[in-house]
């Protein structure tokens, strides 16, 4: 007569087996049919996510192929493309999200519902994100910020390296990057909008004939339209306004030179360079600031003594 305690044992492993058999069944089914579905999705999702970079920048291209040497309308067309490049993925996950969760045998409907509630719920309490979002549509807009410009905005300067709805990353000349929140931009200054310039403030000394000193910064402007490196940057000769006011120890000299965008720092430092050289050949004073010495003196009006040894340059 069998044994009662092995028969139940026996019984206990032909039903734990059973179970896993069809447990290993259900797991197939669903690998085969649910499963092999949100495969396909996913790799349909970083398919169309790498098709849409690639024929987002072969549209932008194709659009402004004609347009290869206008600086400003490919940072206009790089700032567009960058937008638009992201919406398109940002919706793409999204959709691809919703059917993973429709796969899985999750109801979208009270999820879309329960996300227009709280996204309701939530908008009264993100002001400042809407409100960044709301400026950041307007500034792309009306052509303001473009990537490859160089600004200030909301006290921060440097060059924009990107642009969203939302903040503007600008990278400063010593490396710094300033994430800025476009709620937060109120006046933006650009400063290589389709052109730029520098701006140069001359000193003179006072004895020199001032047609002398308008007629040699002229000829340094002329010299540099025709330097190889730089004649293209500069769009129009120098441009002198005239003697601009009278400083303490030298006449100001004020004007400019328009250049191509981003380029006034380039062009200006070459002319400072060249204006020192051609000022010192013609012996033109540039004044610098003087020291003056001031020995002192007490009560009884007597100074003491201030002893000064001149020695004469070699």
């Amino acid at each position: 007569m069998a044994d009662p305690n092995t028969i139940a044992m026996t019984t206990d492993a032909g039903s734990n087996a059973a179970h896993y058999n069809l447990f290993l069944q259900n797991v197939g089914a669903w690998l085969m049919t649910s499963g092999l579905r949100i495969f396909l999705i996913l790799v349909l999702t970083l398919l169309a996510v790498k098709a849409i970079q690639v024929l987002v920048d072969k549209l932008f291209n194709r659009v402004f192929k004609n347009h290869k040497h206008d600086a400003e309308l490919r940072k206009r067309a790089d700032t567009l493309k960058m937008i638009t490049r992201n919406i398109t993925i940002i919706l793409l996950v999204t959709i691809a999200v919703m059917t993973v969760l429709s796969e899985l045998g999750v109801k979208i409907g009270p999820i879309l519902t329960a996300a227009g509630v709280v996204g309701i719920a939530v908008g009264f309490g993100a002001q400042t994100l809407i409100k960044d979002l709301i400026n950041g549509f307007f500034i792309l807009l009306g052509d303001q910020i473009r990537v490859g410009d160089v600004v200030d905005i909301a006290g921060k300067s440097g060059l924009v390296e990107g642009v969203t709805l939302r903040m503007t990353t600008l990278r400063g000349g010593d490396g710094s990057v300033h994430f800025v929140r476009n709620g937060e931009i109120t006046v933006v200054t650009n400063k290589t909008k389709e052109w730029s310039s520098y701006v140069f403030d001359i000193g003179v000394s006072y004895r020199e004939n001032i047609d002398e000193v308008l007629r040699e910064i002229k000829l340094v402007g002329d010299d540099l339209q025709s330097d190889p490196v730089l004649k293209d940057d500069i769009l129009a000769p120098v441009e002198i306004f005239g003697l601009d006011k009278f400083a303490d120890s030298a006449v100001i000299v004020k004007g400019r030179i328009k250049t191509k965008p981003s380029r006034q720092w380039a062009v200006g430092r070459q002319f400072n360079k060249q204006l020192k050289q051609r000022f010192d050949e013609r012996n033109i004073e540039m004044p610098f600031p003087h020291l003056t010495l001031y020995a002192g003196a007490d009560k009884a009006g007597k100074a003491p003594a201030l002893n000064i040894n001149l020695t004469k340059p070699e």
